[in-house]
């Protein structure tokens, strides 16, 4: 059995971010395990740009911004172990690995941090009817069959959710001589970046059709067309609209979800609408020392997002080794208010903080020309203006720690307010 400080569990961009932040604080015997043969993720397969304009400033494309915590890493004492997959964590943070060169390894953790990440949805979970002929994929799996692999998967192309990943891959693949012959949203606005509908479809006239869905997949041994028909306002869809499009590949950006059966196995409490750890602003989890970072908390929509919310953790773990974080008697629960789907994190647990804390936020509907307000006991805090806020993207505010220290009750409520012309 080995005893470690700090053991990371995935080496994508949260866990490298993790690892170093947590080194840097102080603690020298880190680890980080990756069940892949590298360390980087899913970014070495992301070629295009758009990644690093707050950590790094400067846009780099997802391969240079994975590049420069690797490079980070090796600075570093961390003993990074790649092609090694974690099998069960407990609650008293012993963790049962595997891989080719040591077998089994059992590690004794102070504390961890999750970095697992998130996955697709597949057809499945989408409830897509039809036969099941090749040609289907998600986004990401066409995404590494052609910037990773160097294969194309098709010619005459339809994408099923306007995620950005979807997005993204529409115009590559259009760049790579496919035909796409639209993309299909199930609900009246886009699923991804207001940028990547900008870039990646409008200036390529690739078509996106809201309120859309596909009914039925056909073909026997590779797809041959798909049935797409529009939908109501209960997102059923109208036999009447129903129309037949050619083609031989199907790309599915139906959303992604955090990856965490790991969690669970540890007893960490898991959030109903974010599926992913309930988190305090050290981003630790309902389980002392197991801590949580980056799309295995919350899928982000910027990875330098994901990286801040690994430093944190980071941060955190060194505070808890060190026995520097002073809890509140009471925490205080962060609260949804009005056209707020949920909040990251969840709860303020201690005291004495000497960093504002960052509150990530989805909003419910899209409005214009309002105000984030954040407010306890009916005193209103903190407040910022927002041109406009839209579900797809993520809304960010920074509390300082003498408001937060202001907080007599329990509660503190995040609304998101029309203000008066």
């Amino acid at each position: 059995m080995h005893e470690v400080d700090v053991v990371v569990i995935g080496g994508g961009p949260a866990g490298m971010a993790a690892a170093i932040s947590a080194y840097e604080s102080g603690i020298e015997d880190v680890w980080l395990l990756e069940r892949d043969y590298w360390v980087g993720g899913i970014l070495p397969q992301c070629i295009h740009d758009g990644f690093g304009n707050f950590v790094f400033g400067e846009m780099l494309t997802g391969s240079e911004y994975a590049q420069r915590y690797i490079n980070k890493l090796r600075e570093t004492g961390v003993k990074v172990r790649p092609n090694t997959m974690v099998l069960k964590i407990d609650q008293n943070r012993e963790i049962t690995a595997v891989n080719p060169s040591d077998g089994l390894i059992e590690v004794k953790a102070k504390t961890i941090i999750l970095s697992m990440g998130c996955r697709e949805r597949t057809r499945y979970q989408v409830l897509i009817p039809g036969s099941r002929p090749a040609g289907i994929y998600t986004a990401g799996v066409i995404q590494r069959y052609i910037n990773i692999e160097g294969l194309m998967p098709g010619k005459k192309v339809v994408i099923l959710g306007s995620g950005d990943v979807g997005m993204i891959m529409a115009r590559r693949l259009t760049l790579e001589g496919a035909k796409v012959k639209g993309v299909y949203e199930i609900t009246k606005t886009p699923g991804g970046l207001t940028r990547n509908v900008v870039q990646c479809l409008e200036d390529y006239n690739i078509p996106l059709h809201l309120s859309h869905t596909i009914t039925n997949i056909t073909g026997r041994y590779r797809v041959e067309g798909v049935t797409v028909a529009e939908v109501d306002s209960e997102l059923r869809p109208i036999k009447e609209t129903e129309r037949y499009v050619p083609c031989d590949t199907v790309v599915l950006s139906v959303g992604l979800i955090p990856e965490n059966e790991l969690s669970k196995m540890a007893g960490v409490e898991i959030e109903e609408k974010t599926k992913g750890p309930t988190v305090d602003e050290q981003m630790q989890t309902s389980v002392p020392g197991i801590f949580a970072c980056g799309n295995v908390v919350n899928v982000y929509d910027l990875v330098d997002d994901v990286s801040e919310s690994a430093e944190r953790a980071g941060k955190g773990v060194a505070a808890s080794i060190g026995g520097k974080l002073e809890r509140r008697k009471t925490p205080i629960r962060v609260k949804t208010g009005r056209n707020v789907n949920y909040i990251v994190p969840q709860i303020i647990r201690n005291k004495n903080l000497n960093e504002s804390t960052r509150f990530y936020f989805r909003v419910k509907e899209t409005e214009k020309s309002v105000g984030v307000v954040v407010s306890a006991n009916g005193d209103k805090l903190l407040e910022k203006r927002e041109r406009i806020v839209r579900p797809p993207e993520m809304v960010r505010i920074n509390v300082p720690p003498d408001t937060l220290d202001k907080i007599k009750g329990d509660e503190l409520t995040i609304d998101v307010e029309e203000r008066k012309k």
